[in-house]
C-alpha cells in the first residue's frame, strides 16, 4: 500500500487504507465467525407465490440427525415476537392512513411470495439444518396470483391482504394539481409517455448473514449481522425482544461485502434467528445462499408510470404530471412506503425550472418479493421519468437534446422546487458544457458516419440528473412522516502518543470510510494517516449513530470535523498554558500550535502527551484527556447533480448493444478523495448500464415463480460490457455542511439508465425502448426499422 508517511489533505487522492487486508483475504465477515457451541439455522420456504397454509407436518424433520428445534410462525407469535414494521407513515389523498399488511417473521396462515419463510430449523451443522428444512412438509391451498400492478388492481384480482381493498397500500399525491392542469390547458405542446422502471435484484457480493448469541446468565444478546445500520437495528430488536435495557443488546456489523441499500432494511430471517437464539442453548448462525438472496433480498424499482410534459412555443417547460403505480411486493418493507413517495416524487423537477408539478403514486401489493431501497432509491426512478420525457419532447419539437435542457435549466440558487425540496447550489450549464466537451459532442456526426459505413447503428443520449442525499435533515424528514432522527455522531479520541481513534455511527460497506474519515482528521490535526484508525459497526463501542445509506457520509464526516474542532480548541488552551501566552494568541496550523507572542511551538503529538500528563497544566482549570463527541444534523439535504453522455453502437443483425463511450460530469461539491469518488461513479454507472441493458427480475405471471433467480438467468454487467469511463468533476460547494460536500455514491446509478436508453432510441429512431434493452428486443426493433 502506498500510504503517505505524513499528513494528507482533504481533497487529495489517497489509496484506500483498508484494501490491503481485503486483498490478502483478511476481511472479517459474519459467515467467517464460528462461536463455541455454534448452531445453524435454515428456513423452509414457500414454493407458492400465494397460498393458505392448511397444515404443517414437522415430525419427519424433527427426528433427523442433529436437529435441535423447529419453530413455526405461530410459535414466534405465541412467544411474543411482534410483526415487522414499515418505518414511514404515508397518508393517502383522501386523508386515510396507509394500509399495512401484517408481516410476521415466519408466515402464520398465508404466504404471499415465493421464498417467504414458513419454518425455522435449528441444527448442529449447516448441512443438517438445510436437509431438515427440505423435510418440513407444508400443506398449501393455492390462491390466484398477481405479480404485476395492472393484474393486482384489476376488478377480478384476489386480495393479497383480505383487509386491504384493491390491493392498494396508499393512493398519495404531491404538488399542485390545479396549477398543473391550468398550465396544461394553455400549453402549446403536450408530450406524453408510458414507461416501466424494471425490477432489480441487489446481488451484493456478500449475502445476508447473522450470528446471534444469548447469554442466559447476564441476559444479554449479542448479534453479529451484515447490516448498514447496526445501531438503528438495536433500537428495534431491543423493543421487539423485550430487552428494556438497550445496553443488554449488542449489535455488531463487521466488514460488509456490499449493501446498495438492500442491507439497510429489517428482514424476517434475521429477526427470527436473533429471537430464536434466546430459545436455544447456543449461538445461532444463518447465511443466505445465492438462491435465497435472489428470492428474498428486497428488490428495487418496479414502477409503471404515465408522464406528461407541457411546453410553450419555444420549448420551455410549463408543467409536468406523473401517475405512478409502484409495485411494493407482498408486504410493505422498512422503507417500502418512503421510496416511491418522498424519495421519488420530490425529484420530478429534475434540473429544470418547471413552474407546476403534480404526482400521484399508488402503492400496490403483489405476490412478489417486497421492494425497498436500492442504490438511489426513488431518485433513479424520477430521473428516468424526467429524462425520458425531456428527450421525447426534444425529438418531437425538433430541438437538440442538449439545447432543450440548457433552455430549461435552473440558474438561481437556492431554488425552491414545486415538490418540497430546495436545491442548495449548482451550475447546471457549466456541468452540461463540461460533459459535452468531454464527449466531443460536436464530433458525433463523423463517428455516426463511421459506424454506418461498417453496417452499424450509432446513437447518442444525454441525461441530466439531480438527487437529494446526505440524509437528514431530521426536522424536515419528521414533517414528511419520518419517525427517527437522521443525524450522525462521531467521537474522536486522541491518545497520549498522538494517535487518533474515530468512532463513528456511519458504516462502511465499500465506500472507503477508513480512508476518507481519516483524511478529515489528518488534514485537521496534521497527523499521519497511519496514526489514525476508524471504528464502526459495534454498539458496544459506538455511542449512537444512524448508519450509511442515501450517500450520507458527509453527515458523519461533518460530525467528525466538529469533534476535531473541539479537540483543537482544548489543545489551544493546553498550548497557551505551556507557552505562557493568552489563549486568543494561539494559532494552530499544519499540526503546529504557535503564537506571535512566543518563540516556542508545540506539535500536536506534544500537546496530546501534555493533555494526559498530570504535571503539564492545572487540572482544576483544564480537564485532562483529549476526547470529543459531536452530533451533526444537517439543516438541508445536499443536491449533487450531473450530466451524462452515452454513445452506443448497435449491430442490427444480432441486436447487440455496445456502450461505445460514456462520459460523466458530476457536481459533488468539495470532493474528499477524488480517487475514491471516481470508483463510486464507476460502480454506479456500471449498475445503471446493467439495468438499462441486462438486469430484470422477471416473474411468471401465472405461478409467481421468479424466472430470473440465478446468475444463469439474471443478466449482470461484466467488465467486457462497459467502456473505459471518462469523468470530470465540476463542483459547487454545498452550504448544508461545513465540508461543502455532496453525496456521490448513488449518482452513477441515477443518471446512467436514461442516458443509455436515450442513446438507443436515438440510434434506432424510435420513441421508446423498455428496459432492459435486450438483444432480442433490439433485434426485433431493427427488423421493423428495415421494413419501414
Amino acid at each position: 500500500m502506498n500510504i503517505p508517511a505524513s499528513a494528507v489533505k482533504f481533497g487529495q487522492s489517497v489509496k484506500r487504507q483498508e484494501d490491503g487486508r481485503f486483498l490478502r483475504g483478511k476481511g472479517k465477515y459474519v459467515d467467517d465467525m464460528i462461536l463455541p457451541g455454534q448452531l445453524y439455522a435454515a428456513f423452509a420456504r414457500a414454493p407458492m407465490a400465494h397460498a393458505r397454509i392448511a397444515g404443517l407436518d414437522l415430525d419427519g424433520a424433527t427426528g433427523m440427525p442433529g436437529v435441535r428445534r423447529i419453530l413455526t410462525g405461530q410459535d414466534l407469535v405465541d412467544a411474543g415476537l411482534p410483526a415487522l414494521p414499515c418505518g414511514w407513515a404515508i397518508t393517502s389523498r383522501d386523508g386515510e392512513p396507509m394500509k399495512v399488511g401484517v408481516r410476521n417473521a415466519l408466515a402464520v396462515d398465508r404466504v404471499r411470495y415465493v421464498g417467504e419463510p414458513v419454518a425455522l430449523v435449528i441444527a448442529e451443522t449447516q448441512a443438517q439444518a438445510r436437509d431438515a428444512a427440505e423435510a418440513v412438509m407444508v400443506d398449501y391451498d393455492d390462491l390466484p396470483v398477481s405479480v404485476d400492478v395492472l393484474d393486482a388492481t384489476a376488478d377480478s384480482a384476489t386480495l393479497i391482504h383480505d383487509e386491504i381493498a384493491g390491493n392498494c397500500a396508499f393512493d398519495w399525491e404531491l404538488g399542485d394539481e390545479a396549477a398543473t392542469e391550468a398550465a396544461f390547458a394553455t400549453a402549446t405542446h403536450r408530450v406524453s409517455l408510458t414507461l416501466r422502471n424494471n425490477r432489480l435484484v441487489p446481488n451484493a457480493i456478500e449475502p445476508r448473514a447473522i450470528n446471534s448469541q444469548w447469554d442466559a446468565g447476564s441476559e444479554e444478546l449479542t448479534v453479529y449481522m451484515t447490516h448498514q445500520n447496526p445501531i438503528g437495528m438495536r433500537m428495534f430488536y431491543a423493543a421487539a425482544f423485550g430487552l428494556a435495557a438497550e445496553h443488554k443488546l449488542r449489535m455488531v456489523s463487521p466488514d460488509v461485502g456490499g449493501g446498495f441499500g438492500s442491507k439497510a432494511h429489517n428482514y424476517p430471517e434475521e429477526v427470527a434467528v436473533a429471537f430464536a437464539s434466546k430459545l436455544v442453548d447456543g449461538p445461532l448462525k444463518w447465511t443466505a445462499d445465492r438462491s435465497e438472496a435472489f428470492l428474498t433480498d428486497a428488490h428495487g424499482r418496479d414502477h409503471l408510470t404515465e408522464v406528461e410534459l407541457a411546453l410553450d412555443a419555444e420549448g420551455r417547460f410549463l408543467a409536468l404530471r406523473a401517475d405512478t403505480q409502484a409495485n411494493v411486493g407482498g408486504y410493505l418493507s422498512s422503507s417500502g412506503s418512503l421510496v416511491p413517495t418522498y424519495m421519488y416524487a420530490t425529484m420530478l423537477s429534475g434540473q429544470y425550472a418547471i413552474p407546476a408539478i403534480h404526482a400521484r403514486v399508488r402503492a400496490i401489493y403483489t405476490n412478489t418479493c417486497p421492494v425497498d431501497a436500492y442504490r438511489g432509491a426513488g431518485r433513479p426512478e424520477a430521473a428516468y421519468v424526467v429524462e425520458r420525457i425531456v428527450d421525447v419532447a426534444a425529438r418531437e419539437l425538433g430541438i437538440d437534446p442538449a439545447e432543450i435542457r440548457r433552455r430549461n435549466f435552473i440558474r438561481q440558487f437556492p431554488y425552491q422546487t414545486p415538490v418540497v425540496y430546495e436545491y442548495d447550489s449548482g451550475d447546471y450549464e457549466k456541468t452540461l458544457d463540461a460533459a459535452l466537451e468531454l464527449a466531443d459532442y460536436s464530433g458525433y456526426a463523423s463517428r455516426k458516419a463511421d459506424s454506418e459505413a461498417r453496417g452499424k447503428l450509432r446513437g447518442i443520449g444525454l441525461a441530466a440528473y439531480v438527487e437529494a442525499c446526505g440524509i437528514g435533515p431530521s426536522a424536515k424528514l419528521a414533517k414528511l412522516g419520518g419517525g427517527a432522527g437522521m443525524w450522525e455522531s462521531a467521537e474522536v479520541r486522541v491518545h497520549p502518543v498522538g494517535t487518533v481513534e474515530i468512532l463513528t455511527g456511519a458504516h462502511s460497506h465499500g465506500q472507503g470510510h477508513a480512508t476518507t474519515f481519516a483524511q478529515v482528521v489528518s488534514d485537521r490535526f496534521g497527523v499521519p494517516m497511519e496514526n489514525i484508525s476508524v471504528v464502526q459497526g459495534d454498539t458496544a463501542r459506538i455511542q449512537a449513530g444512524t448508519g450509511t445509506y442515501g450517500s450520507r457520509a458527509s453527515v458523519g464526516m461533518s460530525a467528525t470535523l466538529r469533534a476535531c474542532d473541539q479537540i483543537i480548541a482544548k489543545g489551544k488552551k493546553i498550548a497557551a498554558h505551556l507557552m505562557q501566552v493568552d489563549y486568543d494568541a494561539v494559532t494552530f496550523d499544519e499540526g503546529i500550535f504557535s503564537s506571535k507572542d512566543s518563540n516556542v511551538t508545540i506539535a500536536f503529538a506534544e500537546m496530546a502527551y501534555a493533555a494526559h500528563a498530570a504535571a503539564a497544566f492545572p487540572t482544576d482549570e483544564i480537564e485532562p484527556g483529549l476526547v470529543a463527541t459531536s452530533f451533526f444534523d444537517p439543516p438541508e439535504f445536499t443536491y449533487p447533480a450531473g450530466v451524462y453522455v452515452c454513445e452506443v453502437e448497435i449491430d442490427p443483425d444480432t441486436g447487440t448493444v455496445e456502450v461505445a463511450s460514456f462520459c460523466a460530469a458530476d457536481d459533488f461539491g468539495n470532493v474528499a478523495n477524488p480517487m475514491i469518488v471516481e470508483g463510486q461513479v464507476h460502480g454506479g454507472v456500471t449498475q445503471g448500464i446493467g439495468q438499462a441493458l441486462w438486469e430484470n427480475a422477471l416473474y411468471d405471471p401465472d405461478t409467481g415463480q421468479l424466472m430470473s433467480a440465478s446468475f444463469m438467468d439474471y443478466g449482470m454487467p461484466r467488465a467486457d460490457g462497459v467502456p473505459e469511463y471518462q469523468l470530470v468533476f465540476s463542483g459547487t460547494p454545498s452550504p448544508s455542511n461545513p465540508l461543502g460536500m455532496k453525496g456521490c455514491g448513488e449518482a452513477g446509478a441515477i443518471g446512467s439508465p436514461p442516458a443509455v436508453i436515450n442513446a438507443i432510441c436515438n440510434a434506432l429512431g424510435v420513441r421508446h425502448v423498455e428496459m432492459p434493452a435486450t438483444p432480442e428486443k433490439i433485434w426485433r426493433l431493427c427488423q421493423e426499422r428495415e421494413q419501414g
